[in-house]
């Protein structure tokens, strides 16, 4: 019985090399240089530079799924990046019951926020306040749940509504582009708090103000950006920390996109719960179910 533990103790040494070596590459780089650079790049309009560049970027990623496009062909990268999908590309679940997953992403930690703090991995959190930059919303989702969502670089990067409702105020918070994948989360505390994101605290109807959409921007993520607002959310980005907007959203409607991959963090209460069938490490898609209502009974006794 040690031969296989000593074999699997052997094997884990290149992946944990592989993964210490990206760590090191892609967060001691110059990043703000090199998301600029890649902001300038996608947008250089060249139909035969944009198939070179989508060909090498298919030997380092998985299936790009551009079958699923609705253009079949691309004149810069940028337009490849936030591509739409065709009608029913990505069917919406019809159960009133659920609430679905506002974007394609592979399932990061997920579970209940004990003590004002949300789980990163491998014994590492991160403060509710911090991360919304807002005591009073943070207060709202103490006994609520979270789920990180990870939109890996392939993947669609449109961000949908998980239920029908509205938006009246979106947060910008200002930071760091670490890389946000799991090498990096494994190592560096704080990520989520420390790297440029929006607050969405989405009015769900018949519920209220009961789900947060907290995009993440990452290295390589020029901007995001929000139906309803002319202006890219970026370091550029010189306007108000607070901005007030009127944005009434059906379930599974898009409400704004990233300009590469990146990371949305749900946060849940007021009854809602996860759906059991979360689990780490699986990939969900845009309309599939995330979240299971609060039945009339329950929701009258969270309130």
């Amino acid at each position: 019985m040690a031969q296989p533990r000593e074999s699997t103790a052997i094997d884990a040494k290149p992946v944990e090399l592989r993964e210490t070596l990206n760590f090191w590459l892609t967060n001691r780089l110059p990043r703000n240089l090199l998301t600029r650079f890649m902001g300038w790049f996608s947008k250089i309009r060249s139909p035969l530079l944009t198939r070179m560049t989508i060909t090498v970027w298919q030997w380092f990623v998985d299936d790009l799924r551009l079958f699923e496009a609705r253009k079949a062909h691309f004149d810069s990268l940028h337009e490849c990046f936030t591509r739409e999908l065709k009608p029913g590309a990505r069917p919406i679940d019809p159960d009133p019951e659920v609430m679905v997953s506002p974007c394609d992403a592979e399932i990061g930690e997920f579970g209940h926020i004990e003590h004002g703090r949300l789980y990163q991995a491998k014994g590492l959190s991160y403060s509710l306040e911090e991360l919304l930059g807002d005591p009073l919303l943070a207060q709202q989702y103490q006994d609520g749940s979270f789920v990180t969502l990870r939109l890996k670089s392939s993947m669609y990067h449109r961000f949908h509504a998980p239920d029908a409702g509205q938006l009246t105020q979106i947060k910008y918070i200002a930071g760091e582009v670490f890389n946000v994948n799991p090498p990096t989360l494994k190592r560096l505390p704080g990520v989520f708090v420390r790297n440029e994101r929006a607050v969405l605290p989405l009015q769900i109807d018949g519920l209220g103000q009961v789900v947060t959409l907290v995009p993440v921007a990452a290295i390589l993520v020029a901007s995001l950006r929000l139906q309803g607002l002319d202006d890219a959310l970026n370091a550029r980005y010189d306007g108000p920390r607070r901005i007030p907007c009127r944005l009434s959203f059906r379930r599974g409607e898009e409400l704004g996109w990233f300009e590469h991959g990146s990371t949305i963090i749900v946060l849940v209460r007021g009854g809602l719960r996860l759906h059991p069938g979360l689990q780490s490490g699986r990939i969900i898609r845009m309309g599939q179910p995330l979240l299971i209502r609060p039945d009339a009974r329950d929701w009258a006794t969270s309130e």
